[in-house]
């Protein structure tokens, strides 16, 4: 079940990324087509896929269990910024599925733990426009491609001192690792987000802010909307 978030700003000039929304001739009609949120860990995409109101999946809920066989390692602990401490194709497993059928079981991660803790169903209702966001969504990005379920691809950028502050209050808020831990991870993820964003970039994505990257999903969902009324 999602909200609309009432007290939204509408959309202006913005608009989607030019040729991903439009579909050949005599396509398989789809449930719905997912839009792939990037950004550094505390740039706010939870906070934007919340005001937007649209259904959505965390990619972070397709991490692997701590105790999972070859996972990465830096500074003697688990390397969650890999995205080999991530299941790729059950994530895009997920999203086809929602896609082609407007509904998806998907897994509860808990972070605190390092663990799958259940599973949960996501029913699109109608929903034409599904966000799914995480720090390894441009892994995704040519596969959903290559699907035919990509709407679009955005990054959200914002500056590092504000990303590194509002990603530190979060995480020592839920209690995510230990302090030191969130402290020395934060420190490197700053010095190492200008390349991160230039990946994510080159796999897709397109660069925009918090304000930017709201408008070009509403304009993705009125689009979808007006598509799936014809």
């Amino acid at each position: 079940m999602f909200m609309s978030h009432e007290g939204a700003q509408p959309d202006s000039h913005l608009a989607p990324q030019d040729g991903l929304f439009e579909l050949p001739s005599g396509e398989r009609r789809l449930a719905a087509r997912i839009v792939l949120l990037a950004g550094p860990s505390g740039s706010g995409k939870t906070s934007l896929v919340r005001r937007l109101g649209l259904p959505s999946i965390s990619l972070d809920d397709f991490y692997k269990d701590d105790d999972d066989p070859g996972m990465p390692q830096r500074y003697g602990i688990i390397d969650w910024d890999s995205p080999e401490s991530w299941h790729r194709m059950r994530a895009l497993d997920a999203l086809v599925t929602v896609c082609r059928t407007g509904a998806v079981d998907l897994p509860i991660y808990d972070i605190p733990t390092n663990k799958r803790t259940g599973t949960t169903h996501l029913d699109l209702k109608g929903a034409p426009i599904v966000i799914a966001e995480g720090i390894f969504a441009s892994e995704l990005v040519d596969a959903a491609r290559a699907e035919d379920i990509l709407a679009d691809a955005i990054c959200i950028v914002r500056s590092r001192a504000k990303t590194f502050f509002f990603r530190l209050m979060r995480d020592l808020g839920e209690a995510r690792k230990p302090p030191v831990t969130l402290v020395r991870r934060g420190f490197t993820i700053a010095r190492e987000e200008k390349g991160t964003i230039a990946k994510w970039v080159a796999d897709g994505c397109q660069p925009l802010g918090f304000s930017e990257a709201e408008q070009v999903i509403r304009a993705h969902d009125r689009q979808a909307a007006l598509r799936q009324a014809r």
